[in-house]
Formats: C-alpha cells, structure tokens, sequence
C-alpha cells in the first residue's frame, strides 16, 4: 500500500481527488477519514501532531526556578491522538510514504514528524517528497511524477525554532509573570518575537505622545479661469514672513512657465506574503483573517501557495494560457482586454526557488465563494492581471505664476492611459485638469488665503504595516508574523486597528526595556533567524544554534535577577493603571478591576471595606480597558476579547449592568402579570449571559431618548412607542415609573399589561 500525507484533511481530500481522478473512497482508520483509491490511501493531518514540551514535573510554575527552564529536558508529545494512532495502523500495512505536506519549512516538519511515526511502526517503510505550490491538477500530477527526497535539514530548522521559541517563552512568561504577580488566565506572555514586535508599537506611540506639533502656513491664491496656485515656498515657518508675503502680493498673476511631460507608472510587483498582507489590509482584514481566506482558497485550488518570499514570477508558469483560463467568467472582458496587450509581467526585488509569487490558478464563480472569500480571490486575481499590464501614463504639468514679486505654482495630471490601474481599482488615480493656459498670459487675482497648519505626528502601524516593518527588520517569517500581531490582540497588548497598546503593554515593555533591553531589541531574534535558515543550509548544526540561544537567553535572565524586585515593583505599578475603570460616585475612590476567591471578576471600590460599590464582570476573556469614558457615569468603556472569537463591546459597566437589572425586572413583572401568582418563581432569562447581561447591553445600543434618561433602553420600547408615551405627557423612565398604568393605557392604546412590566423595569433603572 501507498500511503500519501497531506498537511490537512481538505487538502488530502482535493490532492485524493485528483491522483484518482475524482473517484476517492471515503476510508475510516481510528474515526480519521482518509481517501483510498487503487492501492493508495491518502490521509490528511491536522498541521503538527506532535509537539515540544517539558516533562510534567516542570509544570508547576511555583516551584520550579524559571532559570532552570532554559536547559531542562524537551520532549516530543502527540497533540493529536486519533491522527498519530491512525497514521501508526497504516503504516504498518504500507510499503510506501510520500510526503505532500506544504513546502516550506513548517511543512516539512510537519512531514518529517508524520514520517518518523509511521517508520517507528514500519521501520522498512520506503519515502519520498512531493512538491507543489498550487493544488491544481497539473502541478499535482506533475509533482507525484517527480517526487524526490524529504529535505531534513529543513525540518531540523523548523524543530530548531520551535525549541528555541518554547524555551525563550516559557521561561521568560513564567518570570515576568511570577514576579509580577499576574498568574492564572491573567498571565504576562514574553516571547522571543513578539516581544520586540510589541516594542515597536509601544515605541511609536511614545513618539505620538511626546509629539509637539509646530506650527506652519501655507499661502493659496484663487485666480481667474479657475486656477488656485500656491505660494512656491510651500509650509512657511515664521508667521512675520506670511504677513510679508502677503502685502507684496499684487492683483495679477502671470504665468511664468507651463512645462507639460509624461509621467510613466510601472505595474506593480506580484504578491509575495508581506504586500499580499498589506493590500488585504487596505481592503479591511486583519492579517491572521486574510491568510486564513488564503489558506482556504489555496487547499480548494483557487490560488497558489499563499507563504512566499518570491516576487518573480518562474518561467514554468505560462502567464498567458493561465491567463485564457479567465476569459470566460466573471473576469472575461479584462482577460480579453489584457490577451490583446503584450503581456510582460513585472519583477520584484525578491526571487526564490520554494514557491513562485500568489496568483489565481483556476476561475470561480463569485456565487460559488463567500462574501469575504471573493474578496480575497478577487484581489489576487486583479494583482495577477495589473502584473502583466502595460504602465499606466500620465500627462504631467507644472504651472510657474508670479503674483507681484512672489513666485506661485500649481501642478496637474491627466490620465492618458490607464494601463494596469484598470485592472487594479485598488488604489485610486485622481487627476487635477489644469485650465489651458499660455506663457505671459495675465490672470486678475480673485482672492488670497493663509490656511494655519501644524506638523502631525507619526502614524500608529496598522497590521499591514507592522508586518511589512517586521519583514524588514527580520522579526519572525512569513508564516508566523501574522500570528504573533494575533497574540498581541488575545493577550491584550494593543487594541483597534492601526494598532495602540494598552497600559499593560507599557508595562511590560517599559519594563523590558530597563532591565533586560535584548528582550525588546531586533538584534537578538535577528541573529537567530538567519542561523535557523544556515541550519536547512546545512552551514550550521541544529545543537549549535540551540545552544547558541541558550547561552543568549542565560544572559538575559543575569540581567533579571540583578533586578528582581525593581523589575517587580515597575510591573505592578503599570499594571495597576490598567485596572482602573473610574471614579466611585459614592465616595470618589478608584474603580478597579478585581477578583474573587472562587474565580469571579468584579469592579470594586478600592476604599472597601468602607465603601462596598460593586458591579459584576464576564468571568472569561481578556479584559481590556479603552479611552471611550461614559458622559453618564464617567467610567472607561470595556472591551472583552475571547481567542477565536470577534471582541465583545460591553460599553460601560454600570450603564451594561442597569441594562441587566431592567431586563430582569421586566422579566420578573411579565411573570407576575401572566398569572403566575405569589410566591412563583421569575421565568429564568432566556440565555443568561455572561455575568452582566450581554443581550441586554446589545439592545441598549439604540439611542436613548432625547433628555438621556433611558427610556428608549427599556426592553420592548421602540421609536413608535416613545412617540405615543411623550404625547401622553411620559418623557423619561422616571415619569414612567411613576404613572398609573390603567389612564396611561387609555391614553396610548397600549396594552395595560405591558406599561405594568414597562414600569416595573423603569423603577430598576432608575
């Protein structure tokens, strides 16, 4: 039996398909499906199935000494049971392995670990390497016909990095967050890579923060014709000289120069991950979402090989019959368009030999792929197309005007010819139409104006920006960078989208950066990188550049330990800021997050025992405090944040729980007027939710009405209710509240039942 192993199932089941022609039987080994056909059986894993990790004895992190961490024992686990006892059944009953994991050096690992579970069954077990950057039928075939050997050394690279990075962050994780005090679900990460990424944008947001604008002026004349020149000097730094500027100017502007020349726009370069990142991002995703669409369109054949340094495309790829396959469908008349062109694809900077540039393998429909989907596979199609497209042509002109003694200008462009813009509507070409003008021509001045400016700080990074940046500055790979900007996220470091962090992100960075600076420094990460790469190069040994980081690492925690209990005391004192939630009206003490004994989260009052003020929190997810204050009751709006999952906005906490307790007393007066009698329990709500009142708080997003005093927040009130309520005289929750429900009733038409449960709630509210 041929045993083939596939990175996962969909791309088993796609690779399974075209191998057997699209005539696979579904095989079942262990409750894992795998595909069989012939004397093959194709299976797919779930990415590693096997992991690093320390023995359960270094498990606890109070009594083992994170130092000790550094040199400790690594074992190799299975992470997945079913797939490892499946892949040991069936390599028994093989006499042949082939490797079609990924190809890159995740995925030869990936492969490498697969292979040496199967060879511990069947130690007689033949092996080969199949590889491919597009799972479409010719590369498939062509791929299993010219299979060649398992690249070890790359895998080695690959295992030496994951070694390294459980090593650095592990024991920095546990130090930091140990001597902190933050432990549990509340833990400090430190990681070899995200680490210095973090202090990146903590960094540029000490910029924004320590920015002083400086002020400036620009002087704009509007002349006839339609014509508005500015002043030649551009920002003008002395208001004085504006001043001076501005009486020499006459009434009459005339036109010195005029200066007409093309403009020539290359295309641009095809995708390689980084700028494929950063143009999704400009489209709207979040880098982890936009190569897991990618990820998705690739294993469907929709697209090659979404992990790639190459901005080349390889002359194996015929760039124009891939390009025909297009010319029916939803990209036809651009297909067309472009075959009758000539058709030289651009270059990058980077050429490698892995994979080739993203690119669209096979036509879709867009009502065969959803919304997102298509918009990812339509960006890379139009890329795709804008590579092979003629330049785009301008016709440039610059404008020269003395007005008095002053020298003006002015600039246009007009789009002669849009070459590959056509194709690429991504990024917008606008033109400025110059009137028609002569040398020497005479304009009368209309009027003059000095618009008041200031410098602007730098921008904050958004994710398509910080990965370019951690591209250039050798942090992490094209496979993991958008992972570690998703850890930021869950771990609560930085929050919205350009990216700033939070207090407890200042924190830690702060803190790394006074007492053990390599953490927070490129170089470090930098140096490990490119021995990773020597090591797939066979210029260097795995134990080498292992070793290697270990006495790196050795050093780091001799700065530690120098510091120990200043490096605590400079945690805890950052952190604490980013509890804090407001003010109490009651007695005008900090608001701070806290938590019970059997694992709750509340605010409370930090004058307890005095002042005993409490509002509950979700007991799960990451909480992050934002800059949004409620005008009501002065608190920080809260954001929480699960893995996996989209944040939750629960707002403020006290307007959040105020919503709650409306919601149960409408809830419990329901009860009560459907008969249920004394003494009978409340219907439970439908779906309590998350310790405060999730649903509720979703329902409060409609506006309130106008006096702000909630009335529109009451559970079933909407805009034609409030209508009949204030021609009734009834305009807040607390006139409701205080109404007789049988004349109200009369008044509005409404159910008498209702304004009872209504009254109920807004008597909680208020």
């Amino acid at each position: 039996m041929h045993l083939i192993i596939a990175e996962k199932h969909d791309a088993a089941k796609r690779i399974a398909q075209i191998l057997s022609g699209d005539k696979p039987r579904p095989y079942r080994i262990g409750g894992v499906e795998a595909f069989k056909f012939d004397d093959k059986v194709v299976m797919g894993l779930s990415g590693h199935i096997v992991g690093v990790d320390y023995p359960p004895g270094y498990n606890n992190w109070q009594k083992v000494d994170c130092k000790d961490l550094i040199r400790a024992e690594i074992v190799v686990r299975p992470i997945n049971d079913k797939i490892v006892n499946a892949l040991r059944s069936l390599g028994k009953e093989a006499d042949r392995i082939t490797v079609a994991t990924d190809y890159d050096r995740e995925g030869e690992l990936i492969g490498v670990e697969a292979l040496k579970i199967a060879k511990e069954a069947n130690p007689r077990l033949m092996e080969d390497r199949v590889r491919y950057s597009a799972i479409v039928k010719d590369e498939i075939l062509k791929a299993f016909k010219n299979a060649g050997k398992v690249d070890y050394d790359l895998a080695a690279s690959g295992e030496a990095r994951q070694i390294i990075d459980l090593v650095w962050g592990a024991a920095l994780t546990r130090y930091i967050s140990l001597t902190s005090g933050r432990l549990g679900k509340e833990f400090l990460s430190v990681g070899r890579v995200q680490s210095p990424t973090l202090a990146l944008i903590v960094d540029r947001e000490k910029e924004i923060q320590s920015f002083v604008p400086k002020p400036y002026w620009e002087i704009y004349a509007d002349l006839e014709r339609d014509l508005r020149v500015q002043h030649a000097r551009g920002r003008i730094w002395e208001k004085d000289e504006v001043d001076s500027i501005v009486a020499r100017l006459g009434p009459v502007g005339i036109i010195r120069s005029i200066e007409t020349k093309p403009r020539v726009e290359k295309p641009p370069a095809p995708f390689d991950t980084t700028s494929f990142i950063s143009a999704a991002s400009g489209i709207g995703f979040s880098a982890a979402n936009a190569m897991r669409i990618a990820e998705w369109l690739y294993v469907n054949g929709f697209i090659s090989y979404p992990r790639t340094d190459n901005t080349v495309y390889p002359p194996s790829i015929d760039l124009v019959a891939l390009t025909r396959l297009f010319a029916k469908g939803e990209f036809s008349k651009d297909a067309e368009k472009l075959l009758g062109g000539k058709m030289v694809p651009t270059r990058g900077k980077r050429s490698t030999t892995d994979h080739p540039p993203i690119y669209p393998t096979a036509p879709v429909n867009k009502s065969e792929l959803k919304e997102d989907q298509w918009k990812i596979y339509e960006l890379v199609v139009r890329r795709f197309f804008a590579t092979l497209a003629e330049p785009c042509v301008w016709e440039a002109t610059s404008l020269k005007v003395d007005i008095g003694p002053e020298p003006f200008r002015a600039s246009g462009a007009r789009l002669v010819e849009p070459g590959w813009r056509h194709y690429y509507p991504y990024s917008k070409a606008e033109e400025r139409i110059l009137p028609a003008l002569k040398e020497g021509e005479r304009l009368r001045v209309l009027g003059h104006s000095v618009e008041a400016k200031e410098t602007q700080p730098p921008a904050r990074y958004g994710q398509g920006k910080l990965i370019k940046l951690m591209d250039e500055l050798g942090l992490g790979t094209k496979s993991t960078r958008h992972d570690i900007i998703s850890k930021l996220y869950a771990r609560a470091y930085v929050q919205g989208n350009p990216m700033r962090p939070t207090n407890t992100a200042y924190a830690v960075v702060d803190t790394l950066q006074k007492y053990a600076p390599t953490i927070t420094k490129p170089e470090m990460t930098q140096t490990l990188e490119k021995d990773m790469t020597q090591i797939s190069e066979q210029k260097i040994k795995e134990d080498e550049v292992i070793e290697e980081s270990r006495v790196m690492l050795t050093s780091v925690f001799d700065e530690l330990s120098c510091n120990q209990e200043d490096i605590g005391q400079s945690l805890k004192d950052g952190l604490r800021t980013d509890k804090i939630v407001g003010t109490c009206e009651k007695c005008n003490s900090e608001l701070i997050i806290r938590r019970g004994h059997r694992g709750s989260r509340f605010i409370g009052c930090s004058g307890y025992p005095e002042c005993r003020f409490t509002l509950p929190l979700p007991r799960s997810g990451a909480i992050v405090v934002t800059d949004k204050v409620c005008e009501k009751h002065g608190m920080f709006h809260i954001r929480i944040i699960n893995k996996g999952k989209r944040p939750w906005d629960l707002g403020c906490p006290h307007c959040n729980f105020l919503d709650w307790q409306a919601k149960k007393a409408l809830e419990l007066a329901e009860g009560k007027e459907s008969g249920e009698g004394k003494g009978a329990k409340a219907r439970p709500a439908k779906k309590t939710v998350r310790g405060s009142g999730a649903k509720a708080a979703k329902k409060a997003s409609r506006p309130s009405n106008a006096d702000g005093d909630g009335l529109a927040r009451l559970p079933g009130i909407g805009p034609k209710t409030l209508e009949k309520l204030a021609a009734a005289g009834i305009k807040t929750s607390g006139e409701l509240a205080g109404a007789n429900a049988k004349s109200l009733a009369a008044k509005t038409g409404l159910s008498e039942k209702k304004i009872a449960a209504w009254k109920s709630a807004a008597k909680a509210l208020s």
